[in-house]
C-alpha cells in the first residue's frame, strides 16, 4: 500500500522533509509542467518519494478543497524490528510537530508511539520484538 497525501500548497516542502528522514528519490511535477494554466504554476501536481521499502505520493489540493476535508483522521503506520531506524524516524517526524503518544513499550510486546509532523500528518511507529 502506498499512501497518497494531499497538502494545502506546501507539498514540495513536505516531501523534501520526508526525503530528509527516509532518504530515497523524490520526483516532483508542477502544474506548469503539464500546462495547467488555471492552477498555481509552482504548485505540485504530483510528487513521489521512492525508497527501497515504500513509496509516498502527494499533491497540492485543488483550490478550496480544504473546506471539504472534514474530520477524517488518517495515519501512516511504520513498523519493523530496526529499533534505531524507527526511533530516529519518530524523533525527526515529531520535530516541529507534536507527540500524541510517546514511543514506549506496550502491553502487546511492541514499542509504539504516535506523533504528528509539522504538516499535520499523523504517524504510528511500532518497533516489534525481534524474532
Amino acid at each position: 500500500m502506498n499512501p497518497y497525501l494531499n497538502f494545502a500548497g506546501n507539498t514540495r516542502e513536505a516531501m523534501e522533509f520526508y526525503q530528509s528522514i527516509f532518504g530515497g528519490d523524490l520526483a516532483v511535477s508542477s502544474f506548469a509542467d503539464f500546462g495547467m494554466a488555471d492552477m498555481p504554476t509552482d504548485g505540485t501536481m504530483h510528487a513521489a518519494l521512492t525508497t527501497p521499502d515504500f513509496v509516498i505520493m502527494a499533491s497540492d489540493a485543488m483550490p478550496g478543497a480544504e473546506a471539504t476535508w472534514g474530520g477524517t483522521r488518517n495515519y501512516i503506520s511504520l513498523g519493523g524490528t530496526d529499533a534505531a531506524q524507527l526511533r530516529g524516524w519518530f524523533e525527526r517526524l515529531a520535530d516541529g510537530g507534536n507527540v500524541g503518544m510517546p514511543l514506549e513499550p506496550q502491553v502487546w510486546g511492541a514499542t509504539f508511539g504516535i506523533c504528528m509532523d509539522k504538516f499535520g500528518i499523523e504517524w504510528m511507529v511500532s518497533i516489534n520484538p525481534s524474532e
